[in-house]
């Protein structure tokens, strides 16, 4: 008698690039691939606990429908916070969008877990209990952007700092086959612009001149022909270097069956209003491998 396959979605970290995951998904429900285990990182643990609870469709109108006035919306420019966006208005996006405050990962159809990073020790993070929408908030607490998340006597933050795509998680909660998305695959290098006189003003443009009045410090004055970088192009390229770094040696370690890697190297970190792209490139990543991935299924 054959033992029907787990197959694990590893659905990683890279912020606005996180659309594609929706197209991917989309594409390997057409295929007939409807994954048991699904993990997350990030804007991977967002999308794929949205799939876990059904409402991949409600968030997928939701991105779609994006400008760059919601995004501006988002954030929230006062030094004395702990980071930029606006948590009251994201927590009414994730509960009308994702999962409500009620929703436990154990009354999930599907295996689910989110992976964070303790921000006192380094460690990572699975979180596989308890509130679904706590779990997200904790794997997207990007610092500077979101406040860390307050769980079992730890602070945690972002889990793309430790394992920015989740294959070990998936395989560790039992899947024998791992499809894994890599954001991060071209990305080091890229949005990493020096401000210049004909760049057109966006949501980090001015963000980053806002936190300059708030920051200015005389004796960091650049000359005018060499301004420094942005400060969230700086947040993202360092980011960037980060995470695919990690990526790499993670991945390495323990490789997936299948990878997708979306080419969306040119998605700022809060362009989220370019949803339509990031999506249309997930569903052709899936395209260009659906031989490959209908010969590695039926070959297992």
């Amino acid at each position: 008698m054959k033992t029907q396959l787990k197959i694990g979605l590893a659905l990683g970290s890279g912020s606005s690039r996180g659309w594609s995951h929706i197209g991917i998904i989309n594409e390997l429900s057409k295929l007939g691939i409807r994954p048991d285990i699904v993990c997350g990182t990030s804007v991977g643990a967002m999308v794929g606990a949205a799939y876990a609870t059904g409402n991949i469709e409600k968030l997928e109108a939701w991105a779609r429908s994006l400008t760059k006035l919601d995004v501006a919306r988002f954030l929230n420019i006062n030094p004395s916070t702990t980071g930029f966006v606006d948590t009251e208005r994201f927590h009414d996006y994730l509960n009308e969008n994702v999962t409500g405050d009620e929703e436990n990962i154990e009354g999930l159809e599907k295996t689910y877990a989110a992976v964070a990073t303790d921000l006192e020790t380094g460690r990572e993070v699975w979180l596989n209990q308890g509130s679904l929408a706590r779990a997200v908030w904790a794997s997207m607490a990007l610092p500077g952007l979101f406040p860390a998340i307050r769980h079992d006597n730890s602070w945690l933050v972002d889990g793309g700092l430790v394992n920015p795509v989740p294959v070990s998680t998936c395989r560790a909660l039992g899947a024998d086959i791992v499809i894994a998305v890599n954001l991060n695959g071209d990305i080091v290098g890229k949005h990493f612009e020096k401000p210049g006189k004909n760049m057109k003003p966006g949501v980090s443009s001015k963000l980053s001149e806002l936190v300059k009045e708030y920051t200015k410090l005389p004796f960091f004055e650049a000359k005018d022909d060499d301004p420094p970088p942005g400060m969230l192009n700086a947040i993202a390229a360092s980011i960037n270097i980060t995470q695919d770094r990690i990526t790499k040696s993670r991945m390495a370690g323990d490789p997936p069956d299948i990878v997708f890697s979306p080419k969306l190297a040119d998605i700022g970190l809060l362009e989220l209003y370019r949803a339509d792209e990031a999506i249309a490139e997930g569903e052709r990543c899936v395209q260009r491998q659906a031989t490959e991935i209908e010969y590695i299924l039926a070959r297992s």
